[in-house]
């Protein structure tokens, strides 16, 4: 049995402010520590439960931000930028039984502490099929195309309610409420730890890879805080206005949305201008 971690960072333990995340700062290096905890609890919960091999794909912002000498000797990790399924990179080699998404964060738009998708800012809510989407819910379509369940959440008290939609079975374990974008109520890393090992150790008896599903197409809306960073994103091909500050695509597999997804939000980080956005 294998396991893959998709591994995110603003969903950590203790975790509130964007100095937490930011690679390079004081609070950042302070809280590689607390998820790495997470990981790690996460890791064990599942070789608990019998996994045979636990991957940790970094998912976070430069992808390399996590504590290898302080994961288990057992865990493997793939850590670096440039992956073709970015967050979930690991799921289409036919190898992976169960995805667990650690440290998950709610959609842009929405509430929920450091609450965006894949952009810190700039993207102001993301559509898929209608639906108001989070980082998760994008992944866990990616994941069901190989026939990869969910099976672990973790992250503040809304991602655990967000998960619910995606992924209704899965366990979930929220290691903070949330009070604003920038404030939670968390627990301590102890407790987070113990928390999220046992869920994993549960949630290991639902990794069944099952019978990958294929929808008819996807369709991709995003929405951004200036008109022109809407016009950058039309440079993608497929990708077209529908609206003030508004572009979406459509793509026949969500392998390919998701790609799609990745090269517009490339291009529209590189047209943010440092004052004006």
């Amino acid at each position: 049995m294998k396991i893959l971690v998709s591994a995110d960072m603003e969903g950590a333990t203790g975790v509130t402010w964007p100095a937490d995340v930011l690679p390079g700062t004081p609070q950042w290096e302070r809280c590689r520590s607390l998820f790495t905890s997470d990981v790690n609890a996460a890791a064990l919960g599942f070789y608990d439960g019998g996994a045979d091999e636990v991957l940790v794909n970094e998912a976070h912002w430069s992808m390399r931000n996590l504590l290898l000498e302080r994961l288990d000797d057992r865990v493997q990790m793939l850590t670096g930028k440039h992956k073709s399924l970015s967050m979930v990179e690991g799921v289409q080699y036919g190898d992976v039984d169960a995805v667990a998404f650690v440290g998950y964060h709610t959609g842009a738009g929405t509430e929920g502490v450091l609450a965006h998708t894949y952009l810190a800012n700039s993207i102001t809510g993301v559509w898929l099929n209608g639906v108001r989407a989070s980082e998760g819910l994008l992944n866990a379509h990616v994941a069901a195309e190989y026939g990869v369940p969910v099976i672990l959440v973790t992250g503040d008290d809304l991602t655990c309610a967000d998960a619910d939609a995606y992924a209704p079975g899965a366990r979930k374990v929220a290691v903070k409420d949330h009070v604003s974008r920038y404030a939670a109520v968390c627990r301590t890393p102890a407790r987070t730890a113990a928390d999220i090992r046992a869920a994993a150790e549960e949630a290991t008896a639902l990794a069944v890879r099952g019978t990958p599903v294929r929808g008819d197409s996807f369709t991709v809306e995003l929405e951004f805080d200036a008109e022109h960073l809407a016009a950058a994103a039309t440079v993608v091909p497929g990708v077209a206005p529908t609206g003030e500050r508004r572009v979406a695509y459509t793509s026949g597999t969500m392998y390919d949305g998701i790609r799609t997804f990745k090269a517009v939000t490339t291009i529209v980080s590189s047209a943010v201008e440092e004052q004006y956005g």
